[in-house]
Formats: C-alpha cells, structure tokens, sequence
C-alpha cells in the first residue's frame, strides 16, 4: 500500500479523498491555487503545496507543476478526482512516465474512451446497445452527411467527437438546417476540444440518463456496483442524483450491467469507471463512458456500503481485487442534491464569503462540503459548494428525509440552489420516479 498520495484537485473532492487516505493510514499531500490556501482540506493535509494563482490554466491544469509537487514532497501515486485532469490522457501519461502511479484507468483506456467516435466502435464491438448513428466521424461530402441523416431519422443530434460535460453537441430537426449544424459543431469542437470531428446520433426526445458504476482490476475482474438515475439535470449538467434508477425492471438493469462488465474485460479496465446511458421505451443505449470517479459515486456507496475512493487506492497500488459480483448486495434507497453557490432559479454564480453554514443531520443524512461559517467560495471554479446524500429503507424515505435536511441547512452570505432543491422534493414528478432529461428544464421555462 501507498505511504503518500497526492491529491491534483480542490473542494470536495479532494477532502473526500483525504479523508479515504487517512482511514487507510496513508498520509496525504494536497495542491492547492493561493485562492485556495484557506480551504479545509489544505489545513488537514499532512503537507501542502501552492502550485500557482487561481486561473485553474496555471495551477490545476498545470502538469508540470502538478508533477513537480509530487517529486519534492516524495509521494507515490496521484489521484487526480474528478474534472481538471481526471481524463486527461497525456496526464496519466506523463504522471507514469515520471515514475508515479496514477490512480486510475491507463492512458491509453483513456485516451480510447475520451474519443466519442472510437469509445462507440469499442462499445459496438463488446457487445453494449448504443445509439443509432453514423458509422464513425462524418465525413466532408454534404451529401453523404444528408443521406446518414437520412438513413437516422429526424431528429438527430450532432456531437464533437472529443467532447463532454454537455458542450459540443447540437439538436438538428430538419434537413435544412443540417448542413450549417455541422459546420457550426465543428468549429466548436476545434476551438474547444482541439479535434474537429464530429459524428450523429439519433435524437431520443424523453430518454432518461441511467449509468452504472464498474469497477475493475485491470485484468479479468470486474464488477458492476449498481445503476444510478441522473435524469434531473438542467443544460447537460446533472442536479440530483439518486440509486435505484426508480421504475426499470431488475432484469434489464442486471442484462446491461453485465454487459458492462464484459465490455471491462475487453478493454483491460483499471480502476473505477462508469458507463452512461440514454433509456427510453425499456431499452438503453451507451453514450459515453467517465474514466473517472462521478460526483454522484456517493449514491452508489450508500446502497452497497462500499468505499469506492478506497477500492481505487487499492486496486492502483496492486492489491488483490476481492470484490465479486455476488458479494454486491444492493440495499435500500441514496438521493445526492448538489448544492451550488449559484441563484437558484436564475442561475447565475454566486461567489463570495459564506458567513454562516449550518448543515443538518440525523439518520441517513451526509454532508460532502469542503465548506465552513467564513470560508470564501472563489469566482474561479466551478459553483458546486456541497453534496447533500440521504439514505432509507426505501425511495420514500429518502426523499422524506431529503426533503427535512435541505429544511435544517442554512447558508448565508451568498445565494444557492437549496430552494430549488426544496421545490423538487415536493414536485409531483420526480416523487413519483421516471421523469426524463428534459423534465427540470420544461418546469424551469414554465416558471412566471
């Protein structure tokens, strides 16, 4: 087992790894921007380091000085979380070359993945549903683009071949737009990814957003942990997550879970990961695959009593992977609200000094926050501040004692989206379990 880790990102996370470091006995080095020196886990960590200001393009982002951190404090192994570097290839790369271990799956899994076009040809050839579409990247012939479009079916979606996170993708609903979508995606997805490709899928018009976390040795063991609905979401970018996905026979969640797992065996899978999926009319359909830990790992680690942060410490540092399907008991019910720094209807950022926090407890009830009474949410990064996980015997319960803790918290000082959140625990929709992606924003426009 590792002696040192050091932890390449901020917030949350990087407490949340801490704190999995330090049950396990491992010291912990944490890297941090100067906006950042304040923060929790920077005080808790056995040694820190300031590796440049807050634009995350010279300190989080910075290979270099990400790898130099890790040389002077001595530590063995790297675990990146999630975002930044988490699916930067070359990174893991480059981590490994210089003589580290990257907590997570190898570069070239990586790399594989991260390419929408050749992690769909991967996922054809192993076996899991994907979503009808072209053959591949599209190519420059107007016309043939026409006729793929064609063969599809109105409506289509265009997506950049490198993207993610929701950017680089465009809905096309008639042929007369096509063309100019197209070209519009793909000076995009050149500016933002720097790969211009971009290839089409059929537009499903309700899916739901279902995943299933895997985790795997690198070898010929693997395992599925469960499947988690992340269908509340506004603009590509997820607001609640919960495990069970409500609804969906067991059968066809335990049919695609193990084509997961098979599809891991193919690939060598190393570490933790998670399959995404569009479901509509009792079939699912592979989007993308995270080569990462998700925020919403939480949900899963509620319902199965797994430390998943653990299982990929272990599993980098080589230790015999133990975990079999038929040891995973999956029991009860996990909801995940994110809770942002941002106005909760409005939506726009809301940074600054939080001059009081108060967080709720009792039964079933988690807090993930790097947060405290004084602390100042920086304007750099991401608005996400906190992550309220409630668990119970059943749905119910969960969203009942949801629907109490996101009534004890109290954060002043900026604004959040607790009252969004206060409001979906009472709409009719997702208490009854099933809504679609496109539920949270069709209630958003509807409002005065």
């Amino acid at each position: 087992m590792f002696d040192k880790i050091l932890i390449a990102n901020r917030g949350e996370i990087a407490l949340r790894i801490q704190r999995a470091c330090r049950e396990m006995g491992i010291k912990t080095v944490v890297v941090h921007s100067d906006v950042d020196r304040e923060a929790k886990y920077v005080r808790l960590a056995d040694e820190s380091v300031c590796i440049g200001p807050a634009q995350a393009r010279d300190s989080y982002l910075s290979m270099p000085a990400i790898i130099s951190a890790a040389e002077v404090t001595d530590a063995e192994a790297i675990h990146p979380g999630y975002g930044f570097l988490a699916e930067n290839a070359d990174f893991a790369e480059r981590v490994e070359k210089s003589g580290f271990v990257f907590i997570g799956p190898r570069p070239e899994t990586i790399r594989l993945m991260g390419d929408k076009v050749t992690a769909k040809k991967t996922m054809i050839e192993a076996g899991v549903p994907v979503v009808p579409g072209s053959a591949g990247a599209l190519p420059d012939d107007p016309q043939e683009i026409i006729r793929i479009a064609r063969d599809i079916g109105y409506p289509v979606i265009v997506k950049a071949s490198g993207g993610g996170g929701g950017r680089g993708m465009r809905v096309v609903f008639t042929e007369g737009s096509l063309l100019t979508a197209v070209a519009t995606t793909r000076t995009e997805a050149a500016a933002a990814f720097n790969n211009p490709e971009v290839y089409m899928e059929k537009y499903l018009e309700n899916p739901r957003h279902i995943e299933i976390q895997v985790m795997a040795d690198g070898g010929r063991n693997a395992v599925w942990l469960g499947e988690r609905d992340c269908s509340m979401q506004r603009r590509h970018q997820k607001v609640i997550e919960e495990a069970p996905a409500p609804g969906i026979p067991r059968k066809l969640i335990e049919r695609i879970g193990d084509r997961c797992v098979e599809a891991c065996k193919k690939l060598g899978y190393r570490g933790a990961g998670t399959f995404e999926f569009l479901y509509e009319n009792g079939e699912f359909y592979f989007i993308e695959m995270n080569t990462r830990i998700q925020v919403e790992h939480t949900v899963t680690e509620m319902i199965t009593g797994l430390d998943l942060i653990q299982e990929q410490i272990k599993i980098a540092a080589g230790e015999k992977f133990t975990l079999r399907q038929r040891d995973i008991v999956f029991e009860g019910h996990s909801i995940e609200c994110r809770i942002n720094a941002e106005d909760a209807f409005k939506f726009i950022p809301s940074p600054g000094k939080i001059t009081n926090w108060h967080t709720p407890g009792g039964p079933g009830v988690r807090m993930d926050s790097h947060v405290y009474s004084g602390y100042t949410v920086p304007p750099n990064y991401d608005s996400m501040i906190a992550k309220l996980i409630t668990y119970g015997a059943t749905r119910e319960q969960a969203i009942a004692r949801m629907s109490i803790a996101l009534s004890e918290m109290v954060v002043e000082g900026i604004k959040t989206n607790i009252p969004l959140h206060r409001e979906l625990m009472q709409d009719g929709a997702f208490r009854e379990g099933g809504a679609s992606i496109h539920y949270l924003e069709q209630k958003l426009a509807q409002r005065p």
